[in-house]
């Protein structure tokens, strides 16, 4: 397939505030769940690479974490992976919220793209909750930063998707594919899972206690019909640690029963999920403990 004449294959970075659709968007390209998706911003905190591979095309999206201003170290390991993701992109794909465009953010984003020599999409997305005249006033904003396409979409109402992809197809340059047809993504199912458990403390949890939390696999033992997990969370602080496990355990018990459910659709085996919780005293601005848990 990928030795086709007329094959093309290449990289798609996905970039934009917090909070406005990219990881639901890749979701979706793919048909499947890779990326974290809740209602707070800043979820995603590593470049995710999802391949969506066809007969005559291969796209390597990668989901970057929100474009934003370091506030600590966490956050400017954040920023480095998103420069890095641009610098191996064939195609930046700009995306914001119809009814928030064009924020401070977008603005001095969508200026900073604009002096960039790389195919440049800007995608508009929630439009299905966006009036007629807002649609034209965004559309005519976005227009003076010189996208090579402009597409307004509804992720939620799968809705311009398909030109989307199309469009993406076009602009690729014609090359062998990057990998195997079967492949959905580069990132490892313990990579996944930490996903996973990472978005049930998002999902379950308020305010900043999310923010400080980290989770790493220790062990994943695989057998015919079922997979036993052990993970570790990590916190700042003893109070924050009694938060995640809650009135008589009740909260860390709704984590990790969520977390089988979806790690269970990925692996496809029955799950045992054995979870702790430590605490690593500012652990988001050491640069030792970045390391130890993943973020180069």
């Amino acid at each position: 397939m990928s030795e086709k004449k007329n094959f093309k294959s290449g990289f798609a970075a996905i970039i934009g505030k917090p909070n406005v659709g990219k990881s639901s968007l890749m979701n979706l390209f793919l048909g499947q769940k890779l990326s974290i998706v809740t209602n707070k911003p800043q979820t995603t905190r590593k470049n995710i690479l999802g391949i969506l591979t066809r007969n005559d095309f291969q796209i390597i999206f990668i989901d970057t974490p929100g474009f934003l201003k370091p506030r600590y170290l966490l956050q400017e390991k954040m920023q480095k992976s998103i420069i890095h993701s641009l610098k191996d992109a064939d195609i930046v794909i700009f995306i914001s919220d119809i009814n928030s465009f064009p924020t401070d953010y977008d603005n001095a984003t969508c200026k900073i793209l604009k002096k960039m020599k790389i195919t440049k999409f800007g995608v508009i997305n929630k439009i299905d909750l966006g009036k007629k005249d807002e649609i034209k006033k965004v559309e005519k904003k976005i227009s003076e930063f010189d996208f090579d396409k402009l597409f307004f979409i509804s992720v939620k109402e799968n809705f311009g998707i398909s030109q989307l992809v199309n469009e993406i197809k076009n602009f690729l340059p014609t090359h062998p594919a990057h990998f195997p047809k079967d492949d959905i993504s580069t990132q490892p199912i313990r990579f996944f899972t930490e996903e996973i458990i990472l978005e049930k403390i998002f999902l379950l949890l308020k305010k900043e206690l999310p923010y400080t939390s980290a989770v790493t696999i220790e062990k994943f033992i695989e057998v015919e019909n079922s997979a036993e997990i052990y993970a570790n969370i990590f916190v700042e602080s003893s109070s924050q640690k009694k938060i995640i496990i809650g009135n008589n355990g009740q909260m860390i018990k709704k984590i990790r029963q969520l977390a089988e459910k979806d790690i269970h659709k990925i692996v496809g085996k029955r799950i045992k999920l054995n979870l702790w919780i430590k605490v690593r005293k500012n652990w988001r601005k050491k640069e030792r403990i970045l390391k130890e848990l993943g973020y180069s």
